[in-house]
């Protein structure tokens, strides 16, 4: 008698396979994270641009597209960034059956606490500016707020008492490595080739073309380059000589043991300066605001791992005595107004910039390289891109993102 074994042997093919490094491509990207990803994927999907390579000097997904804590939302304060946002909100499920890849969206809902009369002001402005673009959002009063999220503390024993809440019910988690997976399961299937532990070492160019790259696998020409890099795009750029008002700044976040589940939304402070939300093996993600030094490290700090307890048990005092398990960081592309640079033909014919995300890669990423890749497969910049312009910065129109400016190289 023969017993079959009960395991499916077949789930354990490959999503993707290597492929030799060619010495020419019609495109190539650098940076295997969510934008260089789905770029790729585009490009061969959409446009039929199927000679791409995919450059990362590590592993896809190594940067921030890995190091996140995977929220997605649409609930920008300006009308460029709302509309954005919301299409790729809206892509989530789309790509999921496109990948046949499930990605783990789940549409939990985000709720931001305001602590102040001027944060209220500002949750009815937002509210006001998302409902008008057909973007759910609603003011909730503090009593709504602890319905929605039991356990909130909404008495005045807190340093920054909760005056309001700013719901968005379409907003919620996307499993990151899932997306990572998938959309290079979709590029390669398309014929994009995907070269991990490939560093990029240095860019030729020929008068106002670029002509290369020189990798750690060799050279490999081009006839179209797009920086894609995340953390570290501003670093390539500069090996063209292009300055970028991006600093790269450390965000950390981690992780507690699993419980119970009992948060069945994302909640932040950003008087706190935290954002939490519970995953499906019921630890409970959490991430702080961004290191104030320019770096270039994943280091984590028992600085923030004391903020972040600090913080989370006066919002939540049940969560006293809970311990956090594992704690990670992640470097974040910080532009002056926390707007992206999304850029064709930086001084350069067929060089093309997708960076200075900030916080906000992540839950960006598959429409930027939806839009990238009509950039890149065209040469005609998308109406949706036109608000992200570098010469913004130069001509002074600051994204209404922040109120944050940049002089001299020093954050104000």
């Amino acid at each position: 008698m023969t017993v079959k074994p009960s395991f499916n042997w077949l789930r354990l093919r490959r999503l993707w396979r290597p492929a030799p490094v060619r010495r020419h491509y019609d495109v190539v990207i650098i940076g295997g994270g969510i934008h260089g990803l789905a770029t790729a994927y585009y490009l061969a999907r959409t446009h039929g641009i199927r000679d791409v390579a995919l450059l990362e000097s590590h592993y896809i997904g190594f940067g921030g597209s890995g190091r996140n804590t995977a929220i997605v939302r649409a609930n920008q304060r300006t009308a460029e960034n709302v509309r954005l946002y919301d299409e790729g909100l809206k892509l989530w499920r789309t790509l999921t059956d496109e990948l046949d890849f499930n990605l783990m969206f789940f549409n939990c809902g985000t709720l931001n606490l305001g602590h102040s009369e001027a944060a209220v002001n500002a949750f009815r402005m937002a509210a006001s500016t998302h409902n008008h673009l057909g973007v759910k959002s609603e003011l909730l009063d503090p009593q709504q707020c602890a319905e929605l999220i039991p356990g909130l503390d909404i008495s005045d024993r807190l340093a920054f008492p909760i005056h309001a809440g700013l719901y968005h019910p379409p907003g919620g988690v996307v499993r990151h490595d899932a997306v990572v997976w998938g959309l290079a399961k979709g590029a390669a299937a398309h014929g994009v080739h995907i070269h991990q532990g490939c560093e990029v070492q240095g860019i030729d160019t020929d008068g106002s073309r670029v002509t290369g790259v020189r990798t750690s696998l060799g050279t490999i020409r081009c006839n179209r380059l797009g920086i894609m890099a995340g953390g570290y795009g501003a670093a390539v750029a500069a090996m063209l000589g292009i300055e970028l008002p991006i600093h790269p700044l450390t965000i950390q976040a981690m992780v507690t043991h699993p419980l119970k589940p009992f948060l069945h939304h994302v909640f932040s402070s950003g008087a706190y300066h935290v954002y939490a939300n519970q995953t499906l093996k019921g630890e409970i993600a959490t991430g702080a605001h961004m290191d104030p030094q320019v770096n270039y490290t994943n280091d984590a700090t028992a600085y923030y791992l004391k903020h972040q307890a600090e913080a989370l048990v006066e919002l939540m005092p049940a969560l006293r005595g809970v311990r956090f398990m594992r704690i990670w960081a992640g470097l974040a592309d910080m532009t002056p107004d926390m707007a992206p640079i999304m850029e064709g033909h930086l001084g350069y014919d067929h060089l093309y910039l997708d960076a200075g995300w900030g916080y906000f890669g992540f839950k960006s990423g598959p429409v930027a390289g939806k839009y990238m890749a009509d950039y890149m497969a065209t040469g005609e910049r998308p109406e949706m891109l036109k608000a992200f312009q570098l010469k913004r910065f130069l001509e002074g129109r600051y994204s209404g993102e922040t109120a944050a400016v940049m002089k001299y190289g020093h954050w104000d």
